[in-house]
C-alpha cells in the first residue's frame, strides 16, 4: 500500500513541476527577462528560492521512498544553478523511484524510520508516509508553483494537479 500512495505520487508531482518550469520558461522568454530571476525568486526573506525548493521536492521524494524501501537513494551535491540542471535533477530523481518495485516497501508500514535531525526519534513507514513524507513533498511543490505564480507566471490548479485518471 505505502509504494502506491507514495511514488506513484511523487513520479507525478514532480513530473508536473517540470513542466511548470517549462512554462516559466516561455513567461521569461515572451517578457525578456532571465530565467535566474525566477530561479532565485523566493516568497519571503527568510524562505528558499526556487531552485532549493526543487532539490527539497526532489530529496523528500527519493530519501522519503528509499527510507520506506529500506534502501540507500541517491546523493545529490545541490550544486544546481539553472533550468536545465534543476529538470535534470527531476528526470535523475524519477529515474530512480521508476527502479523501485512494489515488493521493495514490503514490511514498510511498520519499519522505523529514523534521520539525524530526528535525534534518535522514529516513526513508523505508515507513520512517516502520511505524516512527514508526503505532507512535505506537497509544500515543496507547492512552494516552487506560488513563487512563479506569486512572479507571473500562467499556471492554475489543472497544471499543478496535472493529469487526473477520470473514468467513464
Amino acid at each position: 500500500m505505502l509504494f502506491e500512495i507514495t511514488v506513484p505520487q511523487f513520479i507525478k508531482m514532480l513530473h508536473n513541476l517540470s513542466l511548470i518550469m517549462d512554462k516559466a520558461t516561455v513567461f521569461s522568454a515572451n517578457k525578456k527577462f532571465e530565467m535566474e530571476v525566477l530561479l532565485n525568486s523566493r516568497l519571503a526573506p527568510d524562505q528558499f528560492n526556487f531552485i532549493r525548493q526543487v532539490q527539497i521536492a526532489c530529496d523528500t521524494a527519493k530519501l522519503g521512498a528509499a527510507r520506506l524501501a529500506g534502501k540507500e537513494a541517491p546523493k545529490n551535491e545541490d550544486t544546481e544553478k539553472t533550468l536545465p540542471e534543476l529538470k535534470a535533477r527531476i528526470e535523475s530523481t524519477i529515474g530512480y523511484l521508476n527502479s523501485l518495485k512494489p515488493e521493495d516497501f514490503s514490511g514498510a508500514e511498520a519499519r522505523h524510520i529514523t534521520q539525524p535531525r530526528w535525534e534518535g526519534k522514529y516513526l513508523t513507514g505508515f507513520e512517516y508516509a502520511v505524516q512527514h513524507v508526503l505532507p512535505n513533498i506537497y509544500f515543496h511543490v507547492t512552494t516552487a508553483y506560488a513563487i512563479l505564480r506569486h512572479n507571473g507566471v500562467d499556471i492554475g490548479k489543472k497544471d499543478y494537479l496535472g493529469e487526473l485518471p477520470y473514468k467513464k
